[in-house]
């Protein structure tokens, strides 16, 4: 009897591990760039960087286009129950990345106004370290994001 196994590749996986993988390659971020931090968040995406080579090739300005949001910047009294607006809007499943010093922990700015971390108003999966941090922290901070995806760490 003669093989019957067609010639070629065989690829074998599950339908979790080909879910990931697409979710990695096709994220769409949401613009919320609220200070300093949002310049390098813009030079990210920019022909230097070039996040398209990710597959984030545009920053949807529609929360329900975006399934990460990167929360760049301080976060003001004001601006947190916007924040949660728009995080409730975005489809599931759903990522938050916490570029800077200000997002994260309040940075320098310790008073009443600024809330002492974005991760009291959205749950946050990445956070970014600096004061802005540059465009390869967050490139970094987005692969690590992905790294976390694919390995089913994050699961919502």
């Amino acid at each position: 009897m003669a093989n019957t196994t067609p010639p070629g590749n065989l690829l074998m996986t599950t339908v979790e591990k080909a879910a990931n993988w697409a979710r990695t390659r096709s994220m769409f971020p949401a613009t919320f760039g609220l200070a300093c931090c949002a310049i390098e968040m813009m030079a990210t995406g920019a022909g230097h960087y070039d996040l398209a080579r990710f597959g984030m090739e545009v920053f949807r300005a529609s929360p329900r286009q975006a399934d990460l949001m990167i929360v760049a910047g301080r976060v003001s009294q004001k601006m947190a129950p916007v924040l949660r607006q728009v995080y409730d809007q975005m489809p599931d499943p759903k990522w938050v990345v916490s570029m800077g010093a200000c997002a994260s922990s309040g940075g320098m700015f310790n008073n009443y106004a600024l809330v002492q971390g974005v991760d009291q108003i959205v749950p946050v999966d990445i956070y970014v370290p600096g004061c802005p941090p540059g465009p390869q922290s967050l490139m970094h901070g987005v692969l690590t994001l992905h790294d976390k995806i694919m390995s089913g760490e994050i699961v919502r």
